[in-house]
C-alpha cells in the first residue's frame, strides 16, 4: 500500500531532492510526496488531504515553523506522525520536538538512508496504530452498539448467547493504579501525558495477558484486570508482582518529565457478576463485572501505598503457601460494617 508524506520546507531545491532522492519508491508507488512551505501551508495541505501517513518538517520555517506546527498536528490529524528534519539539532531542540509530539528527529545535512530507514519505521507505526483504531471500531459495534443492523450480519442466537451472556463468575479482580501520575497531567503537554501512561499500560498489559487475564477496562491511570478459571487468584497475583516489577525497572523517559513510576495494587477474588452494563437508549453497551468484590479491590488499591499490592485475609489463607505476605493492619474500607484485616504481597 502507498504511503503519502507530507514534507514541510521553505528551502526550493527541496522538492527536486527528495524526487530524485526516492525516485524508484515512487515509481514503484511505495511513497507518495506532498509538499508545502510552511507550517501553515501544511496545515491547509493536510485538511485537503486525510490519507496522509507521515510529515517530514524543517523547524526555521517563515509564517509558522516546524515546532508550532507539532503542536497543531494533533488537533488536525491525530493519527500523523511527525519527523522533524532540521540543521538545528542540539538537545534544546530535540527535547522540545518529543515533548511536543515528534515521532523522531533527523539533523541536516540529510543522511538519506537514514531517513528512508526512518520514514519506513514510522510508516509501520502508522499503519499499526490503524489496525487498532480498526480493530477497536469493529470491536466497539460489536460490543458497545447491538442493534438489528449488526444481528443481521450474524445468527442471532449464537451472538446473543456468545456476547449478550449476563452470568454471575467467581474469578479475581487487580485493580492497579499508577501512583502520582496526576500530577503529571498537570504540568505537561497532552502527548507527552499520553505517550508516557500508554507506555506503562502496556507493561501492564503484557503482563496480565502472560497470565491469561484480561483487562477489562482503562480508568484515568489505573487498569482494572480480570482473572478466571482455575488458579485466577494466584495468576492475578503472578500478574501484579511481574507488572510493579518491570514499571519500577522502567528507566525515566527521556523525551518527558523524569518520573519514576510505582504502582498501588488492590486485588480480590469472589463471586462477581459479568455482563453488558450500559445504555440500551443509547445502544451503548459495555461487557464488564460489577459488584462487591470489584468494589473491594478498589478500595484495597486506595489502602495500598507505592509499590505496594494489598490483599486481605481470605485472598491471604489462599495464597499463604505459594507467596510471602505481610500482614499489615486492619483497615476500614467504605460500606463494610467491619474492620478488615489486609495483607501486602511481599513476593
Amino acid at each position: 500500500m502507498m504511503a503519502k508524506i507530507l514534507v514541510v520546507d521553505d528551502e526550493p531545491d527541496l522538492e527536486v531532492l527528495i524526487k530524485q532522492r526516492f525516485r524508484k519508491q515512487i515509481r514503484d508507488r511505495q511513497y507518495e510526496f506532498v509538499f508545502a512551505v510552511n507550517g501553515t501551508d501544511a496545515l491547509s495541505k493536510i485538511r485537503e488531504s486525510e490519507d496522509l501517513d507521515i510529515v517530514l518538517s524543517d523547524i526555521n520555517m517563515p509564517e509558522m515553523d516546524g515546532l508550532t506546527l507539532l503542536d497543531k498536528l494533533g488537533q488536525a490529524n491525530p493519527i500523523l506522525k511527525a519527523v522533524i528534519v532540521s540543521a538545528y539539532g542540539d538537545m534544546e531542540n530535540i527535547r522540545i520536538a518529543m515533548n511536543r509530539g515528534a515521532f523522531d528527529f533527523i539533523t541536516k545535512p540529510v543522511n538519506f538512508e537514514d531517513l528512508d530507514l526512518t520514514i519506513g519505521k514510522t510508516i509501520r507505526h502508522v499503519a499499526q496504530t490503524r489496525q487498532t483504531l480498526k480493530a477497536i471500531r469493529e470491536n466497539n459495534i460489536l460490543r458497545m452498539y447491538v442493534d438489528e443492523t449488526v444481528l443481521n450480519f450474524m445468527n442471532r442466537q449464537e451472538f446473543e448467547t456468545a456476547l449478550l451472556k449476563n452470568e454471575t463468575i467467581e474469578a479475581t479482580v487487580a485493580f492497579i493504579d499508577i501512583c502520582g501520575f496526576t500530577a503529571i497531567t498537570e504540568s505537561e503537554q497532552p502527548n507527552v501525558v499520553v505517550n508516557m501512561l500508554n507506555s506503562y499500560f502496556d507493561i501492564i498489559v503484557k503482563e496480565v495477558i502472560a497470565q491469561n487475564g484480561y483487562i477489562d477496562k482503562f480508568i484515568g491511570d489505573a487498569v482494572l484486570a480480570v482473572f478466571r478459571n482455575e488458579f485466577h487468584l494466584d495468576r492475578a497475583v503472578d500478574a501484579c508482582l511481574a507488572a510493579r516489577s518491570q514499571i519500577e525497572k522502567r528507566p525515566p523517559d527521556t523525551n518527558g518529565p523524569a518520573f519514576h513510576p510505582k504502582v498501588s495494587i488492590g486485588i480480590h477474588s469472589g463471586e462477581m457478576i459479568c455482563g453488558n452494563i450500559g445504555s440500551e437508549s443509547l445502544r451503548r453497551l459495555d461487557y464488564t463485572v460489577i459488584g462487591d468484590v470489584v468494589n473491594t479491590a478498589e478500595r484495597l488499591h486506595q489502602v495500598a501505598e507505592n509499590g505496594q499490592i494489598i490483599i486481605t485475609e481470605s485472598s491471604f489463607q489462599q495464597i499463604k503457601h505459594s507467596f510471602q505476605c505481610n500482614k499489615l493492619k486492619e483497615v476500614t474500607l467504605k460500606h463494610k460494617s467491619q474492620p478488615v484485616t489486609v495483607y501486602e504481597v511481599i513476593s
